[in-house]
């Protein structure tokens, strides 16, 4: 699954790249975010909650720094697993900023996600619109913390039930019931 977007933040393009790389940025900017703690110079290890309605899952996983060039683009390489055993997942991510007049700097992120399991079940269509939420409320909270506002981390990435409803409208029952399944 691909997931592409962008958004412009106020401020300069070394201070966005710095704030990049902090744990304590991602930990407070992440929505679900219980856990970014620095491995070594290049590896993340995270613990990320997200609901989807009345689904719960909660994410353990590791990201790679892969190919750093200051301060304009990143790659990395990430693995994990639904602790409760309902998937596990790889993804590579790519980050471009790109300086703009007046201190301004835009992100672009594309991140190609594989999920396997239950989880896999909901399809495209759920994935990619958490996904976009997860988007907008990661640019909030980054732009209002490079604006030095202090950032609440979010308790847990959540939908609500219209948007569930219609992100699984055509989904069939058979694929909904393996994601309640218990291993």
């Amino acid at each position: 699954m691909l997931i592409e977007g962008k958004f412009t933040l106020k401020a300069p393009i070394q201070q966005t790249w710095d704030f990049l790389l902090k744990p304590e940025t991602l930990a407070a900017c992440v929505p679900g975010a219980e856990k970014v703690e620095l491995v070594d110079d290049r590896t993340f290890d995270c613990l990320v909650a997200a609901s989807v309605g009345a689904i719960k899952v909660k994410f353990q996983f590791s990201v790679i720094l892969t190919e750093i060039d200051p301060p304009s683009h990143l790659k990395a390489e990430g693995s994990g697993e639904e602790v409760n055993k309902r998937g596990t997942f790889t993804m590579q991510l790519t980050v471009d900023l790109k300086e703009l007049p007046e201190e301004n700097v835009e992100v672009y992120y594309r991140t190609d996600v594989n999920i396997v399991g239950n989880l896999a079940t909901f399809g495209d269509r759920i994935m990619k619109a958490k996904a976009r939420q997860v988007g907008v409320e990661f640019a909030d909270a980054l732009s209002r913390k490079l604006s030095g506002e202090e950032v609440v981390p979010s308790t847990g990435l959540k939908m609500g039930a219209g948007e569930v409803a219609a992100s699984i409208a055509a989904l069939p029952a058979e694929k909904l019931k393996n994601v309640f399944k218990r291993k």
